[in-house]
């Protein structure tokens, strides 16, 4: 484990599993969920997806004229990558920011690496997220998949503002498609964008976090009672059957994410 500190701050990472952050505490708060909040299963802490976010449908995707198949891991289809359980390599760490790396790995048909730096100031959380193709063109996306605690240990529950025109519609697998709507009222498990403003997660009586980025979509999850999934994504599920981005040798596709965070 690797933990960073900078005023009452401090944010713990597990780089052999999955590179991810395990807990952010902000005076004394802890704003995350943790391993003890769901013990033996994954909704806790905040994970990278790539390269790819959320589902690919049937795990399918033609990139250049050649078809591929994903591991299908969400029912019919391949969710959020490959490096979530993948161990990190770790570059370079003190107490504010580490940097490390993680290649694809077997499941991932293109040879190629991502990489991460976290920062951490007295008032935020800096991300940055590069998605490296080694060996030719390779589709790339990316982006946070945080967990939330949606009560603190003082305050009320949590509310989130979301400043987004549209919604990407899903079809009857689930799955966003190439058309957007305005958002109807919550609760969602769908992606955004059209953002005017960062969304803001406040706990009234006792924090604030504003979730930047400048990726153009957001995928939000706050079914569950227990938690607020706020997700910064550089393109809305099943991107690589549409129009994702490419990366090349030496031509990263780079993503960025703050925290920001006020009592």
């Amino acid at each position: 484990m690797l933990k960073l500190t900078a005023a009452d701050a401090s944010l713990v990472i597990d780089p052999d599993n999955g590179g991810r952050v395990v807990s952010l505490t902000v005076d004394g708060l802890r704003l995350l969920r943790t391993p003890d909040d769901d013990p033996g299963g994954g909704h806790w802490g905040s994970f990278v997806m790539a390269p790819w976010p959320g589902r690919t449908r049937r795990g399918r995707f033609t990139f250049d004229g050649v078809a591929h198949q994903l591991e299908i891991n969400s029912g019919d289809h391949s969710i959020h990558g490959t490096v979530r359980a993948r161990p990190w390599k770790v570059d370079h760490a003190d107490q504010r920011q580490v940097r490390m790396g993680c290649d694809f790995g077997p499941a991932w048909p293109f040879p190629g690496w991502a990489g991460q730096h976290i920062t951490l100031h007295d008032d935020r959380v800096d991300l940055e997220l590069s998605l490296h193709a080694t060996d030719g063109r390779m589709p790339a996306a990316g982006g946070w998949h945080p967990w939330w605690q949606r009560r603190l240990d003082r305050g009320e529950p949590a509310a989130l503002e979301l400043p987004a025109a549209s919604m990407y519609v899903r079809d009857a697998d689930g799955i966003a498609v190439p058309e957007t709507v305005p958002p109807p009222p919550g609760p969602w498990d769908d992606c955004f964008t059209d953002l005017s403003g960062p969304p803001i997660l406040r706990w009234p009586g006792a924090l604030e976090l504003a979730v930047e980025s400048d990726c153009p979509c957001v995928v939000v999850y706050d079914q569950p009672v227990e938690a607020i999934c706020v997700e910064p994504q550089s393109a809305p599920p099943d991107v690589l059957n549409h129009d994702p981005a490419v990366a090349e040798p030496g031509q990263p596709v780079v993503v960025h994410s703050t925290w920001r965070f006020r009592t």
